[in-house]
C-alpha cells in the first residue's frame, strides 16, 4: 500500500518539476517553494484513493471467484449423480 502512495507522492513533484521546466523557471524558488508539498500531497491522496478502489475491487474479484466455483462444484456434482443414475439403470439383468 504504501508503495503505490509514496510513487504518486514522487510523481506529483515531478509533476511540478515538469511544470516548472515547461516555464523555464528556476525549481527551487524561495516564493514558490510551498509548492512542492502541495503537489505531493494531491499526488498521495490521488495515490491513497487508487489503493483503495483496487482493494474493493480484489474483494469483489474474489467473491466472485468463489460464486462462479462453487456453481461449478454444484453442476459437476449434479452431472455425476446424474450419471451414476443412468449408469445403474442401463445395467444389463442377468437372467
Amino acid at each position: 500500500m504504501v508503495h503505490r502512495i509514496v510513487f504518486w507522492t514522487g510523481f506529483g513533484i515531478a509533476t511540478r518539476l515538469w511544470q516548472l521546466g515547461i516555464e523555464m523557471r528556476p525549481f527551487f524558488n524561495k516564493q514558490s517553494l510551498w509548492a512542492y508539498p502541495v503537489f505531493g500531497a494531491v499526488g498521495a491522496s490521488f495515490g491513497y484513493w487508487l489503493q483503495g478502489v483496487d482493494e474493493r475491487q480484489t474483494v469483489l474479484l474474489q467473491e466472485r471467484k468463489n460464486i462462479i466455483l462453487e456453481k461449478r462444484a454444484r453442476r459437476a456434482q449434479r452431472e455425476a449423480e446424474v450419471a451414476a443414475t443412468t449408469a445403474s439403470s442401463e445395467s444389463p439383468v442377468a437372467a
